[in-house]
């Protein structure tokens, strides 16, 4: 989801209701990984993707009803070698898509607006949601930041709460996104569920000395490896945006 943050914190910004579908489990070949995500707002506009095209239709749809009936779903896509013509990857991989609505007054919203508008920044936070489980944990979502400030929660599950937290931050220091398992009453106990934990974090620094050709076939490179590239030089004849336009500073 944090791949289009951008773009869903200008939707909440201007106060739109939209329901969100996240790629939260691959199996086999599949040309999205878990945490890609597409958006659908209540005027049918859509953002993103959870796959190479192949299943964007039935998701969108997914996320149309999501919108109607503020019911969160799971949905697993797969091929199917009775009907190939059914809706599912032609790579024959699976994948797992959880649908959420973010509509006013749904008690996810907080907690996606704040990772939103964290991630859209740059800054550093994790958010933690439960995508299989007790059906009303179903989507729940809790946010970490740097500072272990939390946002959100799991419905006065206090240890569920904490345990969550300290998950999503050994997530958030390592930069990473993925699944875990833990128990619906925190650590091992209870029920089990899975969350997926996404990380945003600031963009590794490159720093480029020498404003020559070479550099700017390096600032293109990095640029795309989605490092943050700056340029340095003493010449400031040679050291110009003009010369070097991938770069975020020179």
């Amino acid at each position: 989801m944090l791949d289009i943050a951008e773009e869903l914190h200008r939707w909440v910004g201007q106060g739109r209701d939209f329901a969100v579908a996240t790629v939260v489990a691959v199996g086999g070949s599949a040309p999205r990984s878990a945490g890609a995500a597409l958006a659908v707002d209540a005027e049918g506009t859509v953002v993103g993707s959870v796959s190479g095209g192949c299943v964007e239709g039935a998701v969108y749809e997914l996320c149309r009803q999501a919108l109607q009936d503020g019911e969160t779903v799971l949905e697993r896509f797969g091929y199917s070698d009775e009907d190939a013509f059914a809706v599912g990857l032609t790579c024959g991989g699976v994948i797992d898509v959880l649908v959420v609505p973010v509509r006013a007054g749904d008690p996810v919203r907080p907690a996606l607006a704040t990772v939103l508008a964290a991630a859209a920044r740059g800054e550093t936070a994790a958010v933690a949601r439960v995508v299989s489980g007790p059906a009303g944990l179903l989507g729940r979502a809790l946010v970490v930041r740097a500072d272990g400030s939390r946002t959100g929660g799991f419905g006065g599950r206090p240890e569920l709460d904490r345990t969550a937290a300290a998950e999503a931050g050994a997530f958030l220091d390592a930069g990473r996104t993925g699944t875990l398992e833990i128990g619906e009453r925190g650590s091992r106990c209870g029920a089990p569920l899975t969350l997926l934990v996404e990380s945003s974090v600031p963009p590794p620094r490159m720093i480029v000395f020498g404003a020559i050709d070479f550099a700017s076939a390096l600032t293109r490179v990095g640029t795309f490896l989605g490092y943050r590239v700056t340029v340095c030089d003493a010449r400031p004849v040679f050291a110009t945006r003009a010369r070097f336009p991938e770069a975020d500073e020179v």
